[in-house]
């Protein structure tokens, strides 16, 4: 009897020992099936294994964590319910960010945790599988935990007081010995994705990637930065403008119009249509769709200008687009997966809209979803964008897939109207210019046959082999999407050559997204290939029209940064010398610098750029910095100094 009872109490020594290192085991595997939704054979083989540093690094932080409140509580259902909300919830947070937008869950986004959640109720997101089950283990685990540890003999609290401190100074060097430093992460095989934080996710799992994130957040100043550097590069982008040059579009009207005669304060509209391109280009590829989904495109392109915009984003990040495009400023330049709206954009700074205001103009945006989401709200006025007409307060709009979003995506048919209201509106309260930017919602991912009636979804006729019957059902989700956003363009361009004034509309795609998860689209096809860095996928359709010019002008491919400093050019308007350094970084550099590829003149691309395109990328950084970060020495060269706090967004 004595012999059995002093070996029970070994084993439960033992037990007691075990518990810690197995249950925050458990509960990484648990953060992992959270954020992923499954964990399959290839997700271990693929992602994690190859990977396992991260993993182990996790680990041992829910682990220390775990040690830490177990010491100070003496209570193991406490230590075990934390570990669980620090490893699990954050994860949550990522699958439903992830389902929302295309990216997970990054730092810059608890700024903005109750705008999301409203989001998510709005989409219809639900628990899922794996978060039901998970409850259920860590509830087991709770339970576990307060039978094995109960009678456990007290301690005074000079060892808990030790105890707590060697486990609380241990997380403390796990954090800013090896998570918050970069060097140490890289030294380990954690290596940073300049591409995709999806990915990185998926190599690095939720708790490591999201904590290496922090270390993206602070803005290192160029090392020439000065007041004399800035006007240098400006004396020389002056001076190229005085004398004779070829111009950058020798077809456009600008190029054409004699100085003195093109129109100056035009109406200009921007459009930037969710998820866009030309998925008609697959019918060379083996697809065919039983409708034109791009007929309106194609007709205007005969008398427009016309090509493609390289995007920074694939997948998600749709901001980063739109911040490129409405200022000219590139977000290969900013922090590693910041988001330039939330972090960035906290005063007003120079933009498109800001200019065009010291040019007598109106501003005014249209979004058909929440104002909060994204910081638009806030980013929008600094922008320059007087009024915010956003989801929250448009009526009578179509809502169309239910299926995926349960409370609707707002039509492209409808976001038509609310751009022609927003118009009429302005030009009845004004005399003024208006610029309008709008930025629709219809084609978001995800993409599911079943978001559309079969007798309204475009139909795929003939596919390439080994495509799935699922993947075919997202396409046609996807083409019916660009369908309606065509008939939207035709129904703008139709309204817009008819009005008494002159009038420009550019349209262009955000970013490429893959199709039912998967990018057998692009690879079955020979379309692109399998990776979202493939310079193919970052290239969106791009219009620029106008109803009092009809030259069909190929712009081939450029930076979405380039949009308004080409728009401005090849229209003729009075540009800031901001935008005339990117049009002859345009013109003598390259296409454009995006995430690290480069896009030669001549259309290729590379990683290594020549030491001139160095030196034009460097200057474009001195100047973006001088204009977002720094004294803003150029405002004053481009009539500016005295830009002064937008008003909030009504």
């Amino acid at each position: 009897m004595n012999k059995r009872a002093s070996r029970t109490p070994a084993r439960l020594h033992a037990l007691r020992l075990a518990f810690p290192p197995v249950v925050t085991l458990v509960l990484v595997v648990l953060t992992e099936w959270i954020a992923r939704g499954s964990l399959t054979v290839d997700t271990l083989t693929q992602y994690i294994f190859p990977h396992a540093e991260a993993y182990l690094l996790a680990w041992a932080l829910l682990f220390l964590i775990w040690l830490m409140v177990d010491w100070l509580t003496r209570f193991a259902p406490l230590a075990t319910l934390i570990a669980a909300i620090l490893g699990c919830a954050p994860a949550a947070v990522d699958f439903y960010t992830l389902q929302l937008r295309g990216e997970p869950f990054l730092p810059w986004d608890l700024a903005q945790v109750s705008e999301a959640a409203g989001v998510a109720s709005a989409a219809g997101i639900h628990i899922q599988t794996s978060m039901v089950v998970s409850i259920v283990i860590i509830l087991l685990l709770l339970v576990a935990s307060f039978f094995l540890y109960r009678g456990r003999k007290k301690l005074n609290w000079k060892p808990r007081v030790l105890g707590f401190a060697a486990s609380a100074a241990a997380v403390c060097g796990l954090l800013f010995g090896v998570f918050l430093q970069p060097a140490v992460a890289q030294a380990i095989g954690i290596l940073p994705d300049a591409w995709m934080q999806d990915r990185y996710y998926r190599y690095y799992g939720v708790t490591t990637s999201f904590l290496t994130n922090l270390t993206n957040l602070e803005i290192s100043k160029p090392d020439d930065y000065s007041e004399d550097a800035v006007n240098e590069i400006l004396d020389d982008t002056a001076a190229a403008g005085n004398y004779q040059t070829a111009p950058l579009y020798p077809a456009s009207y600008g190029a054409v119009t004699p100085a003195g005669e093109t129109e100056q304060s035009p109406t200009i509209i921007y459009v930037m249509d969710e998820s866009y391109w030309d998925v008609s280009e697959l019918e060379q590829y083996g697809f065919a769709f039983d409708t034109d989904v791009s007929a309106n495109l194609h007709r205007l392109q005969e008398t427009s200008a016309s090509g493609r915009a390289y995007s920074p984003s694939f997948g998600g990040g749709t901001c980063d687009v739109e911040f490129e495009a409405l200022t000219g400023y590139s977000v290969s330049y900013l922090p590693n997966g910041s988001k330039p709206y939330q972090q960035h954009v906290t005063r007003p700074m120079f933009s498109l809209p800001n200019y065009l205001k010291t040019q007598g103009y109106q501003t005014a945006a249209v979004h058909c979803f929440w104002a909060k989401y994204w910081s638009r709200d806030t980013a929008y006025p600094n922008l320059g964008l007087d009024t915010f007409l956003s989801l929250e307060k448009m009526t009578h709009v179509n809502k169309v897939r239910r299926h995926y979003w349960t409370s609707g995506l707002v039509t492209d048919d409808s976001m038509a109207d609310q751009i022609i209201q927003q118009y009429e509106s302005m030009k009845a309260s004004s005399d003024a210019p208006v610029f309008l930017h709008a930025v629709t919602m219809q084609n978001h991912t995800n993409y599911n046959k079943d978001n559309y009636p079969d007798d309204q979804r475009v139909k795929v006729l003939n596919a390439p082999s080994g495509i799935s019957r699922s993947t075919l059902g997202a396409l046609e989700d996807f083409a019916t999407g660009i369908r309606d956003a065509d008939a939207m363009l035709g129904r703008l361009t139709d309204y817009f050559s008819q009005v008494d004034e002159p009038v420009i509309l550019v349209f262009w795609g955000d970013h490429y997204n893959p199709i039912d998860s998967n990018y057998d689209v692009f690879t079955k096809s020979g379309y692109a290939s399998d990776s979202s860095a493939d310079p193919r996928l970052h290239q969106t359709t791009l219009l620029m029209w106008s109803n009092y010019s009809q030259q069909p002008v190929d712009l081939g491919t450029i930076a979405a940064y380039d949009i308004s400093p080409v728009m401005m050019n090849i229209y003729g308007l009075k540009q800031p010398l901001y935008f005339q350094y990117l049009n002859r970084q345009l013109q003598v550099a390259y296409r454009t610098n995006t995430r690290g590829t480069v896009m030669n003149r001549d259309g290729t691309t590379t990683q290594e750029p020549t030491a001139l395109q160095q030196q034009w990328s460097a200057n474009h950084w001195l100047l973006q910095y001088d204009l977002m970060f720094g004294k803003g020495y150029a405002l004053s060269r481009m009539g500016m100094e005295g830009l002064e706090a937008a008003p909030t967004g009504k």
